[in-house]
């Protein structure tokens, strides 16, 4: 039998500044944070908290560290072209540059027509891009550093669309959002930023991406992408990198895909785009002179599509009318755990695509890892400087099961249910996006719980003695 006692350790109390939450629909009913429609994301290191409303079409900001300062409410100008908001997620600057200020996080925002909106957490429009015409489910950072594939370490965000995938890199992300902080940190942009928040994208400039067509096996409802993979056996060395994409929705519990990186094709794109654009731009302008037409308004249209890369299709499971709904990837993205539609949590191992485990009877369920100390005695230890490292950690797998009112943390990938904690109704698990782990000391990987009722933010206590 599972123990159960106070595993949680507060954090803050954010009910001070329901004047702020209050503009995303909290303190308006009990339970309002279980509205699909209210998207809550941690930022990194549980500094910030960003709500945003679907429904009413708003991004709060709030500080969690620090004590005072209050919220940041944006009203993101949404016109009918960029559609209403539907994702949300935190993305970390590099800290050589901005230290541990505010200026070391951005907020990205996406919406149901394929935009994104980058802020800071002063609410300033950094960047704003189309990147596919549907609607965003899920916008995910992940840290890349520990994948044996891996060969450099990239960050990366992931954005996801029904049957589509897109990928950013972390270095390109990094070169235009810290351009754009030091535009707006000089009072001289300041005014001309808040004017383009409604202006289109061209203001901006553009983040280079790679996107790929993951419908094969039928649209799917969530999707990620869990690291480099080896090419083809029978393909010739190449320069260009392959990913593997894990897909879940309604047709196909879990589907796979190789995702071709396709770098020839993008740049031989880009030179023909560009020079297109030139040779048209001259025509037009030698067609004004010989014909003086009357200068007509430019009419502002949306970019078209960027091309698929290559996708290969590996696999996938139909298991009608079992339908995937969510999908939670591990820290070094070889664990994946899938909620379905019929109360089933599905372990698989991304790199060998098979399911390892299965947990039943959890309805409506969301999961996320969490990293538990496993060396007890030294936690127990009367010493007070205890520098604990990733060895003294296991990796666990918490699951909130709000129809029961609890949280279960399990051992992976064979082990046992270790805690059982109850937990209010209203409430969600969060993680930061990113840890930013010190030189000094390691940081695990931890889960939060918000109670959108009370305001209250606690952290699960890693240590189980």
């Amino acid at each position: 039998m599972a123990p159960r006692g106070h595993h949680l350790k507060e954090v803050a109390l954010l009910a001070s500044t329901s004047a702020d939450l209050a503009a995303a629909g909290a303190g308006e009913r009990e339970g309002w944070l279980d509205d699909p429609a209210v998207l809550p994301s941690l930022g990194p290191r549980a500094r910030a908290l960003a709500v945003a409303s679907a429904a009413r079409s708003v991004l709060v900001i709030v500080p969690v560290a620090g004590g005072g300062g209050g919220g940041v409410t944006v009203e993101p100008a949404l016109g009918t072209e960029e559609g209403r908001i539907s994702a949300v997620e935190w993305v970390p600057l590099t800290a050589e540059e901005h230290g541990e200020g505010e200026e070391g996080v951005a907020v990205v925002v996406g919406t149901d027509t394929g935009w994104l909106l980058f802020y800071s957490l002063a609410g300033d429009l950094l960047h704003k891009q189309s990147i596919y015409p549907a609607k965003i489910l899920k916008l995910n950072f992940r840290e890349r550093k520990e994948n044996a594939w891996e060969d450099s370490g990239s960050d990366e965000l992931s954005v996801v669309f029904p049957g589509v995938i897109v990928r950013f890199d972390g270095a390109d992300l990094q070169s235009i959002l810290q351009k754009s902080f030091q535009d707006v940190n000089s009072r001289l942009w300041k005014d001309k930023f808040e004017e383009e928040d409604a202006a289109d994208e061209g203001s901006f400039g553009r983040i280079p991406f790679q996107i790929w067509n993951v419908s094969k096996f039928g649209s799917c409802a969530d999707a990620a992408i869990v690291g480099l993979m080896p090419p083809p056996l029978l393909e010739l060395q190449s320069s260009q990198r392959h990913y593997c994409a894990i897909t879940v929705g309604e047709d196909a519990v879990v589907s796979a895909y190789r995702l071709s990186e396709d770098r020839s094709r993008s740049l031989v794109g880009a030179i023909l785009s560009r020079g297109v654009a030139a040779t048209f731009s001259t025509i037009s302008s030698l067609s004004k002179i010989l014909w003086r037409s009357e200068p007509s308004p430019p009419k502002k249209s949306r970019p078209k599509p960027q091309s698929f890369a290559k996708t290969s299709p590996l696999t996938c499971l139909k298991d009608s009318p079992r339908k995937g709904e969510r999908l939670t990837l591990s820290p070094s993205g070889t664990l994946a755990a899938i909620t379905d539609s019929l109360g089933r949590i599905l372990l698989l191992d991304t790199h060998a695509l098979v399911a390892v485990r299965l947990w039943k009877g959890y309805r409506d369920a969301s999961c996320l890892f969490v990293e538990m100390l496993l060396n007890k005695d030294k936690a127990s230890s009367s010493s007070m400087h205890i520098e604990y490292t990733k060895r003294d950690y296991c990796l666990c797998l918490a699951i909130h099961a709000p129809r029961k009112g609890i949280i279960e943390v399990w051992k992976m990938r064979t082990g046992s249910r270790i805690l059982t904690i109850p937990c209010p109704k209203g409430s969600r698990i969060l993680q930061p996006s990113a840890r930013l782990s010190s030189s000094f000391s390691y940081a695990p990987l931890e889960v939060y719980l918000f109670n959108g009722d009370s305001g209250q933010l606690s952290v699960l206590n890693s240590h189980l003695g």
